[in-house]
Formats: structure tokens, sequence, C-alpha cells
């Protein structure tokens, strides 16, 4: 019994792979989008809003791709073996993992709001989406700084 629930952690090989297709796809999504709008600037004959955010949702897309990278990159490590990373990408325990990706999330909810910043269809609306992605915001750094305080 104790060998087969050691072999359990290559199920989180599922999730990994799964987690890796998904991210490469944003990747190539995120190059298809960059070369369209590339393409619109050159044949348009001025830049305006809507320029800006196409590049703001470009940005949000490699975001979200580097997410999934960091989620498939973290399980692994966590749960098959050792991966020659970056210092700053390795990860030692699930909290790690919860922070790093606590910190890209910060910064997709940013571009989210940058988006809505820049479209400024409602501000009041744009004042309440703020005010929510700033607690939102605190809420996970304060969960990355009080949670590693347990330890």
């Amino acid at each position: 019994m104790k060998s087969i629930l050691e072999k359990t952690k290559f199920l989180t090989l599922i999730g990994v792979v799964s987690t890796l297709v998904a991210s490469a796809s944003a990747f190539v999504w995120g190059l298809y989008k960059s070369g369209e709008i590339v393409i619109s600037f050159l044949t348009a004959s001025d830049a305006d809003t809507a320029a800006s955010v196409s590049l703001i949702e470009i940005m949000d897309i490699f975001l979200i791709a580097i997410v999934l990278l960091i989620f498939a990159l973290g399980i692994y490590e966590l749960f098959i073996g050792k991966l020659n990373l970056p210092e700053w990408l390795i990860i030692h325990n699930l909290h790690d993992l919860k922070v790093k990706l606590s910190s890209v999330v910060i910064m997709v909810m940013g571009i989210v709001f940058l988006k809505h910043l820049v479209q400024w269809q409602d501000p009041q609306g744009t004042l309440f989406f703020g005010l929510g992605v700033a607690v939102v915001a605190t809420v996970l750094v304060a969960f990355g700084y009080f949670g590693s305080k347990t330890d």
C-alpha cells in the first residue's frame, strides 16, 4: 500500500502537462494577437484608445500564460523533483507557490483595471472596480506576508 501511495505523486503530472499545454497555448495566442496589433499599427493612420487597450490586453494574455507556467513548474517541483530554475522561481512549499501566484494575480488585476481606466466609460464603476482590486490585492499581500510568519 505504501508503494502505491508514494507513486500517486505522479498523478500531479496530469495537472503539470495540462497547465503547460494551456500556458503554451496562451503564449501562442499572445504572439498571434501581437502580430495582429503590429499589422494594425502599420496600416492605421492614427493611434487611438483602442490601440492602447489592445496593447494592455496583450500584457494580460502574457501574464496569464506566465501564471500557468509558474503553476506547472511549482507543482512539478513540489511533487516530482527539483528543476534547474532561477532562484526567484524555486518553490520550497505550497505557501511559496501560492505567494508567487498571488503576486502575478495582482499584476493581472492591475492590468485589467488599467484597461477599464483607459476605456473610461463609467467613472463611478471604475472607482468601485479599482477599490475592489485594491482590497483583493491588499488581502493577497497580507496573506503572503503573514502566512510566512507561521512557518
